[in-house]
């Protein structure tokens, strides 16, 4: 018996033509594009860039870019990988053509980022009509309002690009802030906005704040962004606690649970209040969660110069073993506050509402983990467009999981996963008459899923 040495075959390694194809799996990607409207509204809106005699159509260009982050690239070089695959993706343009399409776009941001967010705002509709009963907006009303949650985040630069500038953090880059649909449990959220701003931008400016959920309210079907009303939500950390944006919230009679800055005198404050007030807060699976307790604040507190109908509402929290003290911490309690006009509800449904909020984070890692990281052209202009790449990409990624996959864990997966699991799955291009044939490869372990998923997009197709 002969016994080998090795613990994986002896392979020999050449270069040939053959009908592989490596990214099988982002059919489904293209598919939601096709069906969602997403590529024809982009080349609809973005038609009076495309010079005469020209071949490929900015609109496909800036498609194909979002598919690029989508699968997993970084730059525009990234685009390769789409390119080497017609038979998936179409004739991708070349690197050159790609160049300029940006630059061409770049000249007249306003216009083309115009041209862009319609066709999202649109694409969103059709997607979540087609979701049906399990889109995001579907019920929403004053008691159960659809989420916005606002966050900004840093962009380190390692050049010296247009605007890049020090940040708080000792670091240099960008600032930009950002929008999220919150999909709740059952998924992972969307972009609706950004804005990209200089390293250097406050945190609590609250005209940035407005800009933002203006634009993020524009991209959501059946709001009226002047006047949303209560069935949205509008959440936010403490950088989205200043009185002028709580205001404008207020004139639109939008709900908003932000974070609050306590005065400097809460440890007298919370002494007013009698323990009996102090209500058990809940843990992020809405179970009573021991030591920590939450109470309103709002008629300790002078609140006229804020909006009519803010409510303030504290908790106190003992830290877990082993965490390091801070100096404001009111006997050994930890003290946090947020501020909200929503009316009813119990005080620790309101707090762990507002403390759901750091799904944003994980939205705004995702986001980094689909071209955000690092934005690698040298304008301000080409990175904000850009940075609507990325939105694309994720809102993609995303439509194609609520669309392909309700009601499997798929629908929560996050980039990395999708990548691994999904968007690699091998297969084969066949050719029979006039079809082409995608042949997955039957023994991948997630290829039935991708089947599943192509069978959900294609009944959701026109006919």
């Amino acid at each position: 018996m002969k016994h080998s040495t090795r613990s994986y075959p002896l392979i020999h390694v050449d270069t040939a033509r053959s009908g592989a194809v490596g990214q099988a799996g982002g059919v489904l990607l293209t598919r939601a594009a096709e069906i969602t409207g997403l590529t024809a509204g982009l080349r609809a809106g973005l038609g009076r860039w495309r010079k005469p005699l020209a071949v490929h159509d900015p609109g496909k260009v800036v498609s194909d870019l979002a598919l690029s982050l989508a699968v997993g690239g970084d730059c525009l070089a990234d685009l390769a990988t789409l390119r080497s695959e017609p038979g998936v993706y179409g004739h991708v343009a070349s690197p050159a053509t790609v160049s300029r399409t940006m630059s061409a776009l770049a000249g007249d941001t306003r216009a083309a980022l115009r041209a862009i967010n319609q066709a999202r705002a649109t694409a969103r509709e059709q997607a979540w009509a087609l979701a049906g009963t399990d889109s995001p907006g579907h019920g929403a009303c004053a008691t159960d309002p659809l989420i916005v949650d606002i966050d900004a985040t840093l962009v380190i630069a390692h050049s010296e690009k247009e605007h890049a500038a020090p940040t708080f953090k000792k670091s240099f880059g960008f600032h930009p802030l950002l929008a999220f649909c919150d999909h709740g449990p059952s998924g992972t959220g969307e972009p609706l906005a950004v804005l990209l701003r200089a390293g250097n931008a406050g945190s609590n400016t609250a005209t940035d704040h407005i800009t933002l959920t203006r634009d993020a309210l524009a991209q959501l079907p059946g709001v009226n962004p002047s006047r949303p009303g209560k069935k949205i939500l509008v959440r936010t950390d403490g950088a989205g606690g200043t009185k002028k944006f709580t205001r404008w919230l207020t004139r639109r009679r939008a709900q908003y649970s932000v974070g609050f800055t306590l005065p400097g005198h809460t440890p007298g404050l919370l002494k007013k209040i009698p323990q009996q007030v102090w209500a058990p807060a809940y843990d992020a699976d809405g179970q009573v969660r021991p030591g920590a307790d939450v109470a309103e604040l709002t008629d300790l507190l002078d609140l006229t110069e804020w909006p009519p109908g803010m409510r303030v509402i504290a908790r106190r929290e003992r830290p877990h073993p082993g965490a390091q003290l801070r100096f404001d911490d009111v006997e050994g309690y930890r003290i946090t506050a947020f501020a909200t006009n929503t009316t009813k509800g119990q005080l620790a449904d309101l707090e762990l509402r507002h403390r759901r909020r750091a799904r944003c984070e994980d939205r705004i890692r995702i986001a980094k983990d689909t071209g955000l990281t690092n934005l690698p052209l040298h304008g301000f202009d080409q990175n904000a467009l850009w940075c609507h790449l990325v939105l694309m990409a994720a809102e993609l990624t995303t439509w194609t999981q609520l669309l392909a996959f309700a009601g499997h864990p798929a629908r929560r997966w996050e980039p990395k996963r999708l990548r691994h699991r999904i968007f690699t799955v091998p297969a084969t291009l066949a050719r029979t008459g006039r079809r082409v044939i995608l042949h997955l490869k039957e023994d991948a372990p997630w290829a039935g899923l991708v089947m599943n998923g192509w069978t959900a997009l294609t009944a959701l197709a026109p006919p």
